[in-house]
């Protein structure tokens, strides 16, 4: 069975949509998928099981980009077509069965118009699929066996971050002697590049204890490395998505974008909002009390 499934630019939405795929995988044994997203999104997939290859899709004026990606999947007969995108291509290959995601903001969490494609319901969890070597690195980069708490203070614009001594002060509290997470090591995450540097440069100054991994890992690394981790707390971005998909006590920082669309899904996952809008509304005491109800009690530990 060949199947062609078409995802998103984003890391966040790339992660919400892997608990579809992880549907299809175990549904389909055997099965060869080809998934077609934007650059900063491959390595969500890397290391998926079934794989067959992945389309980086790079856009171009005048959604020219399409026309590429129809160019490399128009001469396969697939089996299905998963468009998560809602665009044409779906009905412009050749295809026994095709589904198509309508576009348009609608009422509901994002994973349930994903997975309302294939009328799944209760949606798949999202999953974080990374390999032996990326543990290791991990393992290799955190030294020894302290609990972890993974901090995500950057995001894709300035709305969506708190703010950086808030983060600092959360750190604080939790990992002081007493605290829930009592002697765990900070450890920061972010993407490449000088924007996110520039924007976890704050929090990296104010904690020189810290383990500082802002743009130092790949997707897959990166999602060893939150497995391990015993809470992370970050704002609303497509690394805060990768930690629950791994399965980590998740806390999601939200201000101006809507939690009821995009928080985190997990095992262990909840959002805590600005009650006015802003992330400068959202108090340290208000994360930390969220933070805590993620963790085990001291008498179930």
């Amino acid at each position: 069975m060949r199947i062609l499934f078409v995802t998103s630019t984003r890391i966040g939405d790339a992660v919400l949509s892997t608990g579809l795929l992880d549907h299809l995988i175990r549904t389909h044994p055997g099965a060869r998928i080809t998934v077609a997203c934007g650059p900063v999104a491959e390595g969500v997939f890397a290391r998926m099981p079934g794989r067959e290859r992945t389309i980086v899709v790079t856009k171009r004026a005048l959604s020219l980009h399409w026309i590429d990606l129809w160019a490399q999947v128009a001469g396969t007969f697939w089996d299905l077509v998963v468009d998560l995108r809602g665009s044409a291509l779906g009905y412009l290959v050749p295809a026994r069965r095709r589904v198509v995601m309508r576009g348009g903001r609608r009422p509901g969490h994002r994973i349930g118009h994903i997975a309302g494609v294939l009328r799944l319901d209760p949606p798949p969890r999202p999953v974080a699929w990374f390999a032996e070597e990326d543990s290791a690195r991990a393992a290799a980069l955190l030294g020894d066996d302290r609990p972890i708490l993974a901090l995500g203070p950057t995001a894709n614009w300035a709305g969506k971050v708190w703010p950086a001594e808030r983060f600092v002060a959360l750190a604080g509290a939790l990992i002081a002697p007493g605290g829930p997470l009592a002697g765990a090591r900070p450890v920061l995450l972010g993407g490449p590049g000088e924007a996110e540097r520039a924007m976890a440069a704050p929090v990296v100054r104010a904690l020189p204890g810290a383990l500082d991994l802002i743009g130092g890992l790949s997707l897959p690394e990166a999602a060893a490395l939150l497995a391990r981790a015993s809470l992370f707390v970050g704002n609303d971005s497509g690394l805060m998505h990768l930690s629950a998909a791994a399965g980590t006590p998740t806390l999601g920082l939200f201000g101006p974008t809507p939690a009821s669309e995009y928080g985190p899904v997990g095992r262990a996952a909840r959002a805590v909002l600005a009650p006015d809008g802003r992330m400068e509304g959202l108090s340290v005491d208000m994360a930390r009390e969220a933070a805590t109800a993620l963790l085990p009690s001291p008498a179930t530990v």
